[in-house]
């Protein structure tokens, strides 16, 4: 009896280990913010790993994209990488020079997933004629307010260029309590060089008539600041909204956070879709405009892609089958519920659980609507070092250390040095 007892355990411990080891294990890395849309991706992952017993997804949280870098390159370098890894698309030429990533033309060429993502995002996912990542999903940016602060300040219309901004935040910026302390200002600008405050400082360039790349090139060193009319008007106005005493910065790079306008202490921020989630949350009331323009509409087209590494050929396979799951319509729909991210598949944006939720939300609609004006990040090897560098232009402005034609000279010639 012991002997065949033995005999029984020993061979339920072999078929538990050959179970096993028949399960592909993947690791994601990704730096969603805020915790809220941190939980509902887990949630989804979850489903996932439910309903595919041999193939099981680890997500972790890495780090805002700025502390990613370094520790994306560390892994890569020690060829010990990520399977899938959640990161804007600008990465992508610096990973595949390389050699890092497995290019997706083939997979996606024979999956029914290709023709439900947004045609206008493929931009976003190409380098140098082929396919690097799929879209996990997409946003831009607005104006959220606080319509409770612009009625107490008696303003009823919404305003729709610089000049209406800035005397809009000149009347929201109030001492409610008459201590001679200022109790809410009208915007929050973020401080900081991180890629935050460049994404949110893009738009206001390119309305004033800027250009980040001059020409048709494609290249790092075609970057042109120096004397870019665009890039001193915005950061000009940056400069002029804090000058007024109508604007406030944010803590150092956090201004992706909303406290300060959830709680009233600021009436208006740059900010994208993501936040709806905390905004239903706080309770509060809110509200989203367009970029106010200077010459042209415009916006940033954000989001993130999904890449994935080069790692064994099974390993590959199952991490392709996650990415067709974070493209179908079911993932896309679950997450822009949950966190307000746009979708980037056409079936879900046109389903009936979605159409109801804009109903219910219709600052949605604004971002919608202004995805026809948005502009993408250049996606070539480097594009964190010129992010860098301009981003440390807009914080000298805003911290009163430089002008911003001399901003943008001392960053003009950084990058020569790095580039030529």
């Amino acid at each position: 009896m012991l002997v065949g007892v033995l005999v029984v355990t020993g061979c339920q411990v072999i078929q538990r280990q050959v179970a096993d080891a028949q399960v592909v294990h993947i690791t994601l890395w990704q730096g969603v913010n805020p915790p809220p849309n941190r939980d509902v991706l887990q949630k989804l992952v979850d489903k996932f790993n439910q309903t595919h017993p041999k193939i099981q997804v680890e997500s972790l949280y890495v780090g805002q994209q700025d502390q990613q870098m370094p520790k994306i390159l560390a892994a890569v370098v020690g060829n010990a990488p990520p399977d899938l890894l959640w990161y804007n698309p600008t990465i992508a030429g610096q990973l595949v020079e390389l050699d890092a990533l497995t290019p997706l033309d083939e997979l996606l060429e024979n999956s029914p997933i290709k023709d439900e993502i947004d045609p206008t995002l493929f931009t976003s996912m190409e380098y140098e004629g082929k396919i690097w990542s799929v879209p996990f999903a997409t946003n831009n940016v607005g104006v959220f307010y606080r319509p409770s602060l612009f009625k107490a300040a008696g303003i009823e219309k919404l305003p729709r260029t610089w000049q209406e901004l800035r005397q809009v935040a000149k009347k929201l910026t109030r001492d409610t309590n008459g201590d001679g302390q200022i109790d809410s200002y009208g915007m929050l600008l973020p401080l900081g060089k991180g890629e935050f405050t460049v994404f949110t400082w893009l738009p206001f360039m390119w309305s004033g008539g800027g250009e980040l790349i001059g020409g048709e090139s494609q290249q790092a060193a075609s970057v042109n600041l120096k004397d870019n009319q665009g890039a001193i008007a915005a950061l000009q106005f940056w400069h002029d909204l804090i000058a007024d005493g109508a604007a406030m910065l944010s803590e150092p790079e956090r201004g992706y956070e909303i406290n300060a306008l959830v709680s009233g202490k600021v009436a208006m921020q740059v900010t994208g879709p993501w936040s709806l989630g905390e905004f239903q949350q706080s309770g509060v009331d809110f509200g989203v405009f367009p970029i106010p323009i200077q010459q042209n509409p415009a916006t940033s087209i954000g989001g993130e892609n999904l890449f994935l590494f080069k790692t064994t050929p099974k390993q590959q396979q199952a991490a392709f089958k996650f990415a067709e799951y974070a493209v179908s319509e079911a993932f896309q729909t679950e997450l822009a519920l949950g966190t307000g991210y746009l979708p980037v598949n056409l079936k879900s944006r046109k389903s009936a659980k979605y159409q109801t939720f804009t109903e219910k939300f219709p600052q949605l609609k604004v971002f919608l609507d202004q995805a026809k004006y948005g502009r993408s990040r250049p996606i070539f090897p480097n594009y964190t070092r010129i992010s860098d560098n301009l981003g440390r232009a807009i914080e000298s402005v805003l911290l009163g250390k430089n002008s911003p034609t001399e901003a943008l000279n001392i960053t003009q010639q950084r990058l020569d040095l790095i580039f030529k």
